[in-house]
């Protein structure tokens, strides 16, 4: 799948939605996003610049388009999903140190062109999956995407038309003045196409106003594609609308009749189909305060905003998110900031800007009785803020932002110490947490094991662990090889829950997240 005209125009959802339609028609399918910018992974990269981070279970930092395939598809991604022109580049170097190249000049064409279909190809290994849908990430005509588009092009020559297919994902934009959809966009957009050597085999059109077949036919036209696998992308309220638009507009029975596979039987999505009336018609609605550092950019908290939304919709509830600068929190301000809420979720992050408002912040949750879920640095201010004005440690702090702290309840993990790298070097990935059976994590997921997904280099110091216990922060998940504190909670408060890890990359739409689910009904409840 390429993208044409301008970025942004969703290609990740729309890969999300025809993964989930080949799926519901019984093939196995993943999908993987080739992304053109240098770096290796997107973990050392600012979420202004990117948006969030996901993490994979296996511990591979991604592009936050994997957090759509996993909440479609509902299961796991890996390090093969997501490959970055800095990877490829990375791993041909690294072979010609090593001599494998036997002395030959190492090229764009073969040497990167042929480990860019390596990896195309590696996510599949094994025959584990029937299709694998690859999303390269920016707009045709960019100069780094040039090699995927070549790897592309060499990729189906290779396999057959039959075991193949291009779609290109393209702009019709509405002029309002004259009142027209125009396609000319579209065509100078699979004419670079066609000059690098791929004739697409579908095109998505996407667009603000419902094309007519004249249009549609249009396009086909002058695009040299067929008429009916001409399919429009129209403007929704949610994306979870995409999978039934792109079903009303055959995409899924287009591709596998391009592929020679059998489209018997339309998917009913019931499911899928019961969430979006839950979610559109909802029977309560409550505020939650997200209090983050990032918050100008909604992406970077992009896979918390969507477990609100499956959350919310589970329980039949219209989560109105608030987001709200923790760097604008002051102990003069917060209760005019905080007061209208009825949750807050501090969100993870990494350095000290912001971080006095979100302990200032998770003071206000304790002392007002207000639900409380506390993300990786939203836990660890909870335990700050305990610390500060419970335990009466007055300077507590992390040594992430404070080394001179006489109380360092939050410190650097004793691995961490020795590390210089910052690229690929946390705590990454799925670690086991055993749960108290009296605590509210307990109830939320029902059983007394758990995997869950981290990413951070800061822990709780269990050094001060009887202190919290005694004065009523409890610890109520552990990770069993370590023995670091993973949850913690408040024994007298109404919903107080913090975790070391991030349960908002394991929501998806057919499973939404324990936690999620619980603190939406706490704060219903208030």
């Amino acid at each position: 799948m390429t993208g044409g005209v301008t970025s942004s125009l969703g290609k990740g959802t729309l890969a999300a939605s025809l993964a989930m339609l080949l799926q519901a028609r019984g093939y196995s399918v993943t999908i993987q996003k080739l992304d053109p910018y240098i770096n290796v992974d997107p973990g050392t990269l600012n979420p202004y610049e990117h948006g969030e981070c996901f993490v994979t279970l296996d511990g591979a930092e991604t592009d936050l388009d994997l957090g759509h395939y996993e909440r479609f598809l509902n299961v796991p991604t890996s390090q093969a999903n997501n490959v970055t022109t800095g990877r490829i580049y990375q791993t041909v170097i690294e072979k010609e140190r090593k001599g494998d190249y036997l002395g030959k000049t190492v090229q764009v064409i073969p040497h990167i062109t042929d480990e860019i279909k390596r990896r195309i190809k590696l996510v599949s290994s094994g025959n584990k999956f029937d299709i694998v849908l690859t999303e390269i990430g920016g707009t045709v005509g960019d100069i780094e995407s040039l090699p995927y588009i070549e790897a592309v092009r060499q990729l189906k020559w290779e396999l057959g038309a039959q075991n193949c297919v291009v779609i290109h994902l393209t702009l019709v934009p509405f002029l309002s003045a004259t009142g027209e959809s125009k396609t000319k966009p579209t065509q100078h957009s699979v004419k670079e196409l066609l000059e690098e050597g791929i004739q697409p085999d579908v095109l998505v059109l996407r667009t603000e106003h419902s094309l007519s077949k004249e249009i549609k036919r249009k396009v086909a036209l002058f695009c040299n594609v067929e008429e009916n696998a001409v399919a429009e992308s129209v403007d929704v309220s949610t994306i979870y609308e995409v999978p039934l638009k792109m079903l009303d507009e055959k995409l899924d029975q287009t591709v596998l009749r391009k592929l020679g596979l059998p489209a018997e039987n339309e998917p009913p999505l019931i499911e899928w189909r019961e969430f979006l009336r839950r979610l559109n018609n909802p029977k309560y609605k409550i505020k939650v305060g997200l209090v983050g550092k990032y918050v100008e950019l909604p992406d970077s908290y992009k896979s918390i905003s969507e477990a609100f939304v499956h959350s919310g919709s589970l329980n039949e509830c219209d989560v109105d998110v608030e987001f709200i600068h923790s760097e604008e929190i002051t102990e003069d301000n917060v209760n005019e900031k905080l007061k209208d809420l009825d949750g807050i979720l501090v969100a993870p992050g990494f350095g000290s800007r912001g971080i006095e408002g979100k302990i200032i912040t998770a003071r206000f949750a304790r002392e007002n009785n207000i639900p409380y879920l506390g993300i990786c640095l939203g836990m660890q201010c909870a335990v700050i803020e305990f610390a500060r004005n419970v335990l009466k440690m007055e300077d507590a702090h992390s040594t992430e932002v404070d080394l001179n702290t006489s109380y360092p309840v939050i410190d650097l993990m004793e691995e961490q110490k020795s590390i210089i790298d910052k690229g690929g070097t946390m705590r990454l990935g799925g670690f086991r947490c055993l749960l108290d059976k009296n605590s509210k994590a307990f109830k939320a997921y029902g059983k007394t094991e758990i995997i869950e997904r981290h990413r951070h280099r800061y822990e709780f110091n269990d050094r001060y662990l009887e202190k919290f216990k005694n004065n009523g922060m409890i610890p109520v998940g552990i990770n069993p090889e370590s023995n670091l504190v993973e949850i913690v909670e408040l024994a007298d408060h109404k919903w107080f829950v913090g975790v070391q890890f991030h349960p908002e990359y394991g929501s998806t739409v057919v499973n939404p997240h324990p936690l999620f689910v619980h603190f939406i009904k706490a704060c219903i409840e208030k």
